[in-house]
């Protein structure tokens, strides 16, 4: 523990105390690594398994070799508190008779749940879909995260006094201004849904899907709710268009049900295995190239359309689709292209494409259900929620946080969102608060809530 300045607590957005609770961990004191790791941490069974560990590329020995393996560690601690009992639930002394809506079930809306029960608070938490957790349910697939993590959590929750009402979408089931009139505080952490598409001919053609239409189903199969997959990628060709982790997901996805073959698209040039020193200098976290498990397992099952391909493809952009007689996509067309994006001459070829995922990222919430409309927020440029430092919106009590306010992010981004939101809030509320805030105006010592 001789590092010095620990960069990898400045470069986790939750403030992680990392020195602390590896030390304790080195000392074989579980307990009380895994009250350090919760003091700043709601769920570290969550970022242990899906956080990119911007800590570790902020580690002062990544310097020069590899890091401290921090992400395994936190897990490990996470684990271990729920095998030895150090997570019991933690249910206020006494309630506050303020009462405040959730509105959405992600790590964002369930940390900020939490923390503000926690502080005596009475919290409903509401979800438009059938089960708890938002994308942590059914977009993350269950081979990255087993949803028994999700589920245990949540009981501690509910243990804790956090009421939770699913298949309750706030703008259509209830009305978005009948629920503020009724709540002394909302709290919006709807996620950004909205996603991106890909304005190209032949987008029409049957078989061509958003990643967030085929990554439900697949784990609705794993939930016991349908036997197979309408989307199913058995002995098919699949080609996944988007080079970020939820492509990722798709990939890994697709191998378990059996394709035919699959590979994901990446616009972007390949990146080196070392970081830049000149361009994204220590403690930055490089853009280096880097495999998931899922890569890896492509990689071995040679699923890629051609025995000396790779399964996944940089530098390349989708130019058009193509199909039969009956409309169904059978061709992805690209070209491969510069540092600019501009197609190279003579780069041109089609890949065999019977199932195309598309996961190039989501813009913002989604206005559908009428929930943005009916309270009348205003809209940033890029189509997030605008709110004020405090994470106040222009409707007074109305507080927006997480992916819908800051935009598609981290999921440890998305945690200290929550508890920073949780903070805002208990301060409109009370006047004053103890939560911790990693983020925004309402910083202060860490204090376990």
């Amino acid at each position: 523990m001789d590092c010095g300045v620990p960069f990898c607590h400045e470069a986790c957005p939750l403030g992680n105390l990392i020195p602390e609770w590896n030390d304790l961990v080195s000392r074989e004191d579980w307990r009380a690594a895994a009250d350090r790791l919760h003091a700043t941490n709601n769920f570290p069974e969550f970022t242990g398994r899906l956080c990119p560990a911007p800590c570790e590329a902020g580690c002062v020995l990544a310097i020069n070799q590899p890091a401290v393996t921090i992400k395994n560690v936190e897990c490990a601690i996470a684990d271990r508190a729920w095998e030895e009992g150090f997570a019991p639930p933690r249910p206020p002394d006494r309630l506050s008779e303020r009462t405040v809506a959730v509105v959405g079930s992600g790590p964002t809306g369930l940390a900020a749940a939490q923390q503000l029960t926690r502080a005596g608070h009475t919290v409903t938490v509401y979800e438009r879909d059938d089960r708890l957790g938002g994308l942590m349910r059914y977009g993350i697939p269950e081979f990255k995260m087993e949803k028994r993590h999700l589920e245990r959590r949540l009981e501690q929750m509910l243990a804790e006094g956090t009421k939770f009402r699913t298949s309750s979408v706030v703008g259509q089931d209830i009305g978005a201004a009948e629920l503020r009139s009724r709540c002394d505080a909302v709290v919006i952490a709807t996620g950004a849904t909205a996603w991106r598409e890909l304005e190209v001919p032949g987008r029409e053609l049957a078989g061509i899907h958003q990643a967030m239409e085929y990554l439900p189903l697949a784990n609705r199969v794993c939930e016991g709710d349908i036997a197979v997959s309408p989307l199913c990628a058995a002995d098919r060709h699949v080609v996944i268009v988007g080079g970020g982790d939820t492509g990722a997901d798709c990939l890994g996805t697709a191998v378990r049900e059996g394709a035919a073959s699959v590979t994901q698209l990446d616009i972007y040039a390949q990146p080196g295995a070392e970081r830049d020193e000149d361009i994204e200098p220590w403690p930055t976290y490089p853009k280096i190239y880097r495999l998931s498990a899922a890569h890896e397992e492509a990689g071995v099952l040679r699923t890629a359309p051609a025995a000396d391909a790779d399964a996944r493809l940089f530098a390349a952009s989708t130019l058009r689709f193509t199909g039969d007689a009956d409309g169904h996509v059978r061709e992805l067309h690209l070209v491969e292209v510069d540092a600019e994006r501009r197609p190279l001459p003579g780069t041109g070829r089609a890949l065999p494409a019977d199932l195309v995922l598309l996961a190039l990222g989501f813009s913002g919430p989604d206005r559908r259900d009428g929930l943005i409309d009916q309270l009348g927020l205003d809209l940033a440029p890029r189509g997030t929620l605008a709110r004020g430092a405090d994470f106040t919106t222009n409707v007074p009590g109305v507080f927006a946080a997480g992916d819908a306010a800051r935009g598609q992010s981290l999921i440890v981004w998305a945690i200290a969102e929550g508890r920073s939101v949780a903070a805002a809030v208990d301060h409109y509320l009370t006047g004053s608060s103890r939560l911790p805030a990693p983020i925004g105006p309402y910083d202060r010592p860490m204090a376990v809530q």
